[in-house]
């Protein structure tokens, strides 16, 4: 996994918490996930409760928490 991949996540995280999407457009963002495998990007979103939409190519990665995951 990419070194910064915690950081990353944790700046998903606190966006995610307040607004209901994140979409990563940033070069330096996108190259982090660029390294990962497509599986290996659902992995992440998932272990985070969140789930994700590839648009433009995978020029832009939307994240979305996942209501079927989350707790009541």
């Amino acid at each position: 996994m990419h070194n910064d991949l915690p950081g990353l996540a944790a700046k998903i995280g606190e966006r995610l918490s307040m607004s209901s999407e994140y979409i990563v457009t940033h070069p330096a963002e996108l190259r982090v996930l660029q390294d990962l495998t497509e599986d290996q990007i659902r992995e992440f979103a998932t272990s985070h409760g969140w789930r994700i939409i590839r648009r433009l190519g995978g020029r832009q990665i939307e994240f979305y928490n996942d209501a079927s995951v989350r707790a009541l």
